[in-house]
């Protein structure tokens, strides 16, 4: 196959690597953009921007799995890689069409679906979880540094040689794919032809979700997730909006707040999850992974100071454990032939998270008349602080009221979870379901018939 070397992991966790960190690189230049193209409604358009990107996805995911499936995946990292990257030079140029790329780049925006079917492909069943830690790693370390440059040289040079360093950036990625990365889809596993046909089973972006009633431990652990990630989805895409133009944080502090919060939810999803789960149990660490939520967004919600908003960063760093412990819990109790199904339930639950969230939180934060009314003053160029000039309308009643919001959304799952049984077996009456994952899988080698089969393929809403 044409590339540099074999199929690896490391050509996987390049690519992604590159790829988030150009977009780390422009968290400050977007936070100040997203202001002044919108001045009005900034909190209400960036959640319709973000959510319109995040159903886009959670819609095209599974057609564009199953077409890489039939056409190999490196052309699929290229188109998705490219279409992710393709708003980044239109900042400066026009941030309308930048706002605008953005929110339809969701169709294509699907990288880590083909990422992880790459990697299966080359990876033996065994292998396969310490591979995806890997590649999910790596887009945590991305963002550890790249937030913290781009805030530097936007101060020092300027955002528009931040733009250009992202562009530069995001362009090294395709051309690395053009040329290292190796086809991984082995030619025997694909179809005859170009033309084969694809079924709307394949397609569907629902199929998964359609499964959630037919067993009640699957239906309460899917209610657990929903209820749990609307709100954590919500709050990526406007939080860090939130920090620096209502609680008046600095670029250098937003970017150094990233790099802290990545840093302790690696830890606390490696060293800090084995330890409670042996400890604890799997349920025991769900709801402890929710109580903490609780209380993060909580206080997200009533914080008006900065050194609140630090703390509570802390304590969203231990609130990451609790979808890793959600997929070892099903993991455990589903049968090996059913993992595909409960997995694929989850991850497509999440995808529509991560639309509907963005633009509930944007809703929200407008409803509650949460704006600003002016632009923080920029920084003395000696590099100290100045004290930002922001306040909230006269009508917002508390800081954050989306975060509370969420806050109670968290703490009904935090309810539901308490009836999930800590061992029993899923039995998810799947149907076509497995004739269709066996007809578009991603196999790398003959499975036996009861052997477990990769539940991130199956459904690519990831």
């Amino acid at each position: 196959p044409q590339g540099i070397g074999s199929p690896s992991v490391y050509h996987a966790v390049i690519v992604i690597f590159l790829e988030f960190f150009a977009w780390g690189l422009l968290t400050a230049p977007t936070l100040v953009v997203l202001h002044e193209t919108f001045p009005k409604h900034t909190f209400l358009m960036n959640g319709l921007i973000q959510g319109v990107k995040g159903l886009l996805s959670f819609l095209s995911a599974p057609l564009i799995g199953a077409l890489s499936d039939v056409w190999g995946r490196k052309s699929f990292l290229l188109l998705t890689v490219f279409f992710t990257c393709a708003p980044i030079p239109l900042m400066k140029i026009s941030p309308w069409w930048y706002f605008a790329v953005i929110s339809v780049s969701g169709v294509f925006a699907v990288t880590f679906s083909v990422v992880f079917a790459y990697v299966a492909d080359i990876t033996q069943e065994h292998e396969r979880s310490m591979a995806y830690g890997l590649v999910s790693a790596t887009f945590a370390a991305s963002l550890v540094t790249s937030p913290a440059i781009g805030a530097y040289l936007g101060r020092v040079y300027g955002d528009s040689l931040v733009v250009v360093l992202a562009t530069a950036i995001a362009l090294l990625d395709i051309c690395f794919i053009l040329v290292a990365v190796p086809e991984s889809l082995p030619e025997k596993m694909r179809p005859a032809s170009w033309g084969a046909p694809i079924s709307w089973e394949q397609a569907d972006p629902f199929a998964s979700l359609k499964k959630v009633g037919q067993d009640s431990i699957v239906l309460l652990i899917c209610i657990t997730v929903f209820l749990s990630y609307l709100p954590e989805a919500g709050q990526y895409s406007s939080f860090f909006l939130y920090l620096r133009q209502i609680m008046g944080f600095s670029s250098e502090s937003v970017a150094a707040f990233i790099a802290v919060l990545g840093i302790l939810s690696i830890i606390a999803q490696t060293i800090v999850l084995s330890l409670l789960m042996r400890s604890i149990g799997n349920k025991n660490t769900i709801l402890l992974g929710l109580g903490f939520q609780i209380l993060q967004l909580a206080w997200y919600g009533f914080g008006s100071e900065p050194w609140m908003m630090w703390a509570a960063g802390a304590v969203a760093a231990m609130s990451s454990i609790t979808f890793p412990a959600v997929s070892a819990l099903v993991s455990r109790t589903a049968d090996a032939d059913q993992q595909g199904v409960v997995q694929g339930m989850i991850t497509g639950i999440r995808g529509l998270c991560n639309g509907l969230g963005p633009a509930l939180y944007g809703f929200i934060f407008y409803i509650f008349h949460v704006e600003l009314n002016e632009l923080p003053m920029p920084e003395s160029p000696s590099g100290g602080s100045v004290v930002t000039q922001y306040h909230l309308q006269q009508n917002s009643i508390i800081p954050g009221p989306p975060f509370l919001f969420g806050a109670c959304s968290v703490l009904l799952a935090l309810l539901v979870a308490l009836f999930i049984p800590e061992h029993t077996n899923l039995n998810v009456r799947s149907g076509n379901w497995k004739k269709h994952c066996g007809s578009h899988g991603h196999p790398h080698s003959p499975q036996a018939p009861g052997e477990a089969k990769e539940p991130l393929l199956q459904d690519t809403n990831v």
